[in-house]
């Protein structure tokens, strides 16, 4: 597959990023940025969507 990263600006909670942060220093990755897209690949080859978006997990909503 071809690679053609794109520029966006994305929001994200602070933890959310010092966990990227943290993930891409414990795995020798370049950066956060590549932590999220070593995230992202995995949620979009490997994990069920369902499971996803439908299931409640959010550390925020109380």
């Amino acid at each position: 597959m071809q690679k053609h990263k794109v520029v966006e600006k994305l929001e994200l909670e602070s933890d959310q990023l010092e966990w990227l942060a943290e993930m891409a220093r414990a795995y020798g990755l370049p950066d956060a940025s590549k932590a999220l897209r070593v995230v992202l690949d995995h949620a979009m080859f490997d994990a069920e969507e369902e499971r996803i978006f439908l299931e409640r997990r959010c550390r925020r909503c109380g």
